[in-house]
């Protein structure tokens, strides 16, 4: 019975257009009637233990260095590098949105900023190079989704918070699967460009290339700091994203000279406005979650999925299946704050490492940014090329697959992540 009360007044709270936080909040107070337990000082004291979380100090932190890096000059050069480095190639322009993508992933760690800086520079000038406009946004769309997947990723906070693995090992485990999306992206679109008649840009001499990787070198010393950061324990996920939010402000102020003390309250009440979502979110989540601990749901989840936990493999593909019909109407972090606490006791039944099953777990949510209906990542990149949501459906499914591809072939494989991750912790 308590089951069927969390997933009707979920489903039923959504249907009717309520907020996911509110949602949230309703199918804790719900559980706690049905169970004769409703206390509002429990509710009240859940959502306070919700968010006063150290680890989550991390999410505001990146959140303003990724602002910062938009406003301050540091994405602009990134894409610059892209550009000297690949641009002169055979649908150079289509590599430049990918690698820059991956770098950018390794500074931010929010597929939304990402998607929108590089939408905003690289559209134009790949339609105005020849590209059609639709695929050219379907591929900066599902580029930007490596951001939850590259560290630092506020995906990797918010999924190891709410079921307590280890950041640093999901940091660490996410590096090798977010080159691979960026492979994956390549191939599908060296497959598409074999059809097109797009002259490449010019190549860039030498100097051009030394200028750009000169002046773009301080944006790239970042992700090597928190890496190096982390592997070495010099700080925890947190005091890295405050590194992170420091070293951007110091390149765009003082090195770039970009970012005016005049505009650090439009970036900070920016940032904080995109964390306070984040927060309520996860703020709501703890009170389901803490009613779902004490039904006992976790365990009923596993005596009913008994039959696959003898074959790890199928029980990660029947959970990435359910994940992927989820991600299509719901958004990342509220799928991780409903899923994660409720499948992680699963996960560890079946001796699946929690790290790597929440590698997988981020992989499949941030794919969901790009499928419809809901698909934020495409209504930003929509918004951002002043093109319609039909058009840039169309112009991402062959990524979309691409993407797929990488995540079911981790499914098959587990050692493509546990490998890179023993030898990186």
């Amino acid at each position: 019975m308590a089951v069927t009360i969390f997933i009707t007044t979920l489903i039923g709270t959504i249907a009717l257009g309520l907020p996911i936080a509110f949602a949230l909040l309703l199918v804790g107070v719900a559980m706690m009637m049905h169970l004769d337990m409703f206390d509002a000082q429990i509710v009240a004291q859940n959502l306070v233990n919700g968010a006063n979380s150290f680890p989550l100090l991390a999410v505001p932190f990146f959140m303003l260095a990724g602002e910062i890096m938009n406003a301050g000059g540091l994405s602009k050069r990134i894409v610059n590098i892209a550009l000297a480095t690949v641009g002169h190639v055979r649908g150079g322009l289509g590599y430049v949105a990918i690698l820059a993508s991956c770098i950018l992933a390794s500074l931010s760690g929010s597929a939304v900023a990402d998607a929108a800086a590089l939408s905003a520079l690289l559209v134009p000038m790949m339609v105005a190079a020849g590209h059609d406009k639709k695929r050219s946004a379907g591929l900066i769309a599902a580029g930007g989704i490596i951001g939850p997947v590259i560290p630092p990723s506020i995906g990797f906070i918010v999924f190891g918070v709410a079921t307590g693995v280890s950041i640093s090992k999901l940091f660490l485990a996410g590096i090798f699967p977010g080159l691979m999306m960026g492979l994956a992206l390549a191939g599908a679109w060296w497959i598409y460009t074999r059809s097109e008649d797009v002259q490449p840009q010019p190549k860039k001499s030498p100097a051009e290339i030394r200028r750009a990787v000169f002046e773009g070198s301080w944006a790239l010393g970042l992700p090597l700091i928190i890496i190096l950061g982390l592997k070495f324990g010099i700080f925890t996920p947190t005091e890295a994203a405050v590194v992170a939010a420091v070293y951007a402000l110091f390149v765009a102020i003082f090195i770039y000279r970009e970012l005016k003390p005049s505009q650090i309250y439009g970036v900070v009440v920016s940032a904080a406005k995109t964390t306070s979502v984040v927060m309520l979110l996860v703020a709501a989540a703890m009170v389901s979650s803490w009613m779902v601990t004490v039904a006992e749901l976790p365990m009923m989840l596993v005596e009913l999925l008994e039959p696959l936990l003898d074959s790890p493999t199928l029980l990660l593909l029947a959970i990435m299946l359910a994940i992927i019909l989820v991600g299509t109407s719901m958004d990342m972090t509220p799928t991780i704050l409903i899923l994660g606490p409720v499948l992680m006791p699963v996960v560890k039944a079946a001796g699946i490492d929690p790290v790597y099953f929440g590698v997988l777990f981020i992989i499949n949510t941030s794919i969901g940014l790009i499928t419809p209906p809901v698909g934020t990542v495409l209504n930003v990149v929509a918004g951002t090329g002043k093109m319609s949501m039909d058009d840039i459906v169309r112009g991402v499914w062959p990524f979309l697959l691409a993407q797929f591809a990488v995540l079911f072939l981790l499914v098959l494989f587990p050692e493509l992540v546990l490998t890179p991750l023993r030898w990186l912790t």
